[in-house]
């Protein structure tokens, strides 16, 4: 792989189990940030480090900059590994994502760390998606009687 001595890497070992916490499909799960969230962006600036990250299936991931502040980072195509690595790394120039120039990379997932080019980036609005993962575990489950 060829390295940029301007990029900066960030490591990101924050693995989020959310599908397993909200009982959402990942389909349901992605459909619901997706609505969630803005207009695309061309990039996006972070202070210090990204706090944590939600894998979205094997072509979107979700990053947090700040504990209310998230993006959305649409790949391009299948992303080898994404939906299940324990971390990931995701490229920047002067603390700056930027569309259609960096890349997220699946760390540790038994691929070869593949660099998956970010085709879009989408602000999210954390407290509504806080809002509908809340309501989907409040839900009882399909098929379940209560009785």
């Amino acid at each position: 792989m060829k390295t940029f001595p301007t990029l900066v890497w960030l490591s990101l070992v924050m693995a989020t189990a959310s599908c397993a916490s909200t009982g959402m499909s990942d389909a349901d799960e992605l459909a619901t940030y997706r609505a969630h969230a803005g207009a695309p962006v061309r990039s996006f600036q972070f202070f210090g480090q990204i706090n944590g990250w939600t894998p979205l299936g094997d072509s979107a991931v979700a990053v947090w900059t700040k504990p209310s502040e998230a993006w959305l980072l649409e790949l391009s195509g299948r992303c080898p590994g994404i939906d299940f690595a324990p971390a990931i790394t995701v490229t920047s120039q002067l603390n700056r994502v930027s569309a259609k120039f960096d890349k997220v990379v699946p760390l540790g997932s038994g691929t070869m760390d593949i660099p998956c080019q970010i085709s879009e980036i989408r602000p999210l609005d954390v407290k509504a998606i806080k809002q509908a993962e809340k309501s989907a575990r409040d839900q009882p489950a399909a098929g379940s009687s209560g009785t």
